[in-house]
């Protein structure tokens, strides 16, 4: 065996360090003759800092391998298994010089990377992406000064005239809601074009590595059936890295995970405690320690389609590298909860099965989910991981995908998940959405002449009407909706003051917007094999007005906490015994 020869040809050999009780770590003098190893725990025998500086902490923890110490002139290198060892050698010479085997438990390695150098994967999970890409750098202090001075405009308006801030806004809300419907009917009409077949580019000799990255925050509930749900997924077991990520101090998610017999290819990955604590520095923290060359995420309360990764790593292979990420399609299986959860089902619909699709088809920038979201690990490294401090990193990971040239696609496969089916949870969830929404847009104009170069006219566009409209539509959705006091027979001061073919003209689009809103319902309960949703498109205007609530919300934590993460709780609504997909939804429009 390759190992035995290897250890053969040693000059110098450990002395086999024992697990049992803890002792004093036994350093063997220089050019000793000792055992040969069986295994070594770190934790018992902390290695040497030093050591692992040289290598680094982040590629140590990809590799799966920890030096150790000196032994001699040689350095010994703790390995789960010889083969790892053997794979890796030479880089390790390279970095250790003359390196010795020792045998060491994966899960050990990891407690000791973390114990030594937890601080400073922290750090970097905590800084990956550049500061120019990144908005740790947002100060609350000039958003204030930037609602100030946005006051100040609205009062000196209102000096001129009481109505002239009104039509300010009134125009915006109308400029804004005419580009998204734009937007809007041209997705629709490309969802009923086919997507021309493409031939594979590159063939799999044997099936990638893919390491599913799973952050749990106070899972009680829910994380015992999560695995359940990942068990059923047809892959190669040995080709599949689950990496559960816990927080530091998370005691509820550890104890249940603790009733759990936890399969081979389960890592459980505790991120110590930092400067904030939001999902996005969880999955920077992880994605060190995952093994996989493909990076997939998924949320705590999500049912996957058994044969989703099989179809992430065919697409994968037929695209070429610029194709970075693939998104998967969301739906809910507690849709029939109430009313909400219907709306919620008919709204993701809408975006996962029209809007999104659409947005790919004319090439502009997709903004992705937090969850069913698979990427290239070459591809998410080059862009430097997740914004720890965006509380909506999925969107803003999105854009800069598309700055650095990266292409991402929809993939016609459905992860079920559970509706925030009640009013306020749904409020928090989508203000923290609109938060992020609001500083991933603030980042990425910080220089906007660059970002028009980097994108092109034609994306730097989409960007403006997918982040800048939203944020402008709900902002002034008061001034629109104060117009249902005219059909009600009740006065309006600025309809009294608009001419009359201007007012039949802003009718007219208010009209147009609910029938093309209707519309696109109703492609989109088709698509997602639920028809009969469409029957509750009206209660959507009852339902988007908790995104202005929400909205509100987010512009007052912009100016006062702007980091915080309004985590949502899962398993609410009996989902957490729900067996896998419920309906068989309807191919993607790109697939029709």
């Amino acid at each position: 065996m390759k190992l035995a020869r290897f250890n053969e040809a040693t000059d110098v050999v450990l002395r086999k360090v024992a697990t049992g009780a803890p002792r004093a770590p036994y350093v063997p003098a220089p050019g000793a003759k000792v055992m040969a190893p069986r295994h070594v725990d770190p934790i018992v025998s902390p290695p040497d800092p030093r050591l692992i500086a040289r290598l680094g902490a982040p590629r140590a923890a990809r590799l799966g391998l920890l030096p150790w110490r000196r032994c001699g002139s040689d350095c010994v290198v703790l390995a789960e298994e010889p083969a790892v060892f053997l794979r890796h050698k030479e880089e390790l010479s390279r970095a250790l010089g003359p390196i010795r085997l020792a045998l060491c438990d994966r899960s050990e390695i990891r407690a000791a990377l973390t114990r030594i150098a937890g601080a400073d994967l922290v750090n970097r999970a905590e800084t990956l992406v550049p500061i120019g890409e990144s908005c740790r750098g947002w100060q609350t202090g000039w958003a204030r000064l930037w609602v100030a001075g946005l006051t100040i405009c609205l009062a000196l308006l209102i000096s001129v005239s009481v109505l002239a801030p009104v039509f300010v806004l009134l125009g915006l809300a109308m400029g804004t809601l005419l580009l998204s419907m734009m937007l809007k009917a041209a997705a629709l009409i490309l969802s009923f074009r086919k997507e021309r077949h493409v031939q594979p580019s590159v063939v799999p000799v044997r099936s990638p590595v893919v390491s599913l990255l799973v952050p749990l925050f106070r899972e009680a509930q829910i994380a015992g059936h999560l695995l359940d749900r990942l068990g059923r997924l047809d892959y190669p077991e040995d080709r599949l890295d689950i990496c559960l990520i816990l927080e530091t101090g998370d005691e509820v998610t550890r104890a249940t995970l603790a009733r759990t017999d936890l399969p081979s290819n389960i890592q459980v990955i505790n991120v110590p405690q930092g400067s904030l604590q939001t999902k996005p520095r969880a999955l920077n923290y992880a994605l060190d320690f995952a093994r996989g060359s493909i990076i997939g995420i998924y949320d705590a309360e999500d049912a996957p389609a058994a044969d989703q990764i099989a179809r992430v790593v065919q697409r994968f292979a037929e695209r070429g590298p610029q194709v970075a990420c693939l998104q998967g399609v969301l739906d809910f299986y507690n849709t029939e909860t109430n009313w909400v959860a219907r709306c919620f089902t008919l709204d993701y619909a809408t975006w996962f099965r029209v809007i999104l699709p659409g947005l790919q088809r004319m090439g502009l920038v997709v903004p992705l989910g937090g969850t069913t979201l698979f990427l290239r690990r070459e591809a998410i490294e080059t862009v430097g991981g997740w914004d720890a401090h965006n509380v909506t990193e999925d969107a803003d990971l999105g854009v800069r995908l598309a700055r650095h040239g990266y292409r991402t696609e929809l993939i016609e496969s459905t992860t079920m998940e559970e509706a925030n089916a009640r009013p306020w949870p749904w409020i928090r969830q989508r203000s923290r959405w609109l938060k992020g929404y609001a500083m991933t847009y603030a980042v990425h104009m910080s220089r906007p002449a660059r970002l028009w170069r980097e994108l092109g006219p034609w994306r730097f566009a989409g960007v403006q009407i997918l982040f800048l409209g939203t944020l402008v539509q709900l902002a002034t959705a008061p001034v629109l909706w104060s117009f249902w006091l005219y059909p009600l027979g009740l006065p309006h001061p600025v309809v009294e003051a608009m001419p009359a073919l201007l007012l039949a003209i802003m009718i007219g689009v208010f009209v147009l917007s609910e029938a093309l809103s209707l519309i696109i319902s109703f492609r989109a309960s088709r698509l997602s094999g639920r028809r009969w949703l469409w029957l509750w498109a009206p209660a959507l205007l009852i339902y988007f007005p908790l995104a202005t609530i929400a909205f509100y919300k987010a512009g007052w934590e912009l100016l006062t906490r702007p980091f915080f993460w309004d985590k949502t709780d899962h398993g609410a609504f009996g989902g957490a015994d729900v067996p896998g997909v419920i309906a068989r939804p309807r191919p993607l429009p790109h697939q029709a």
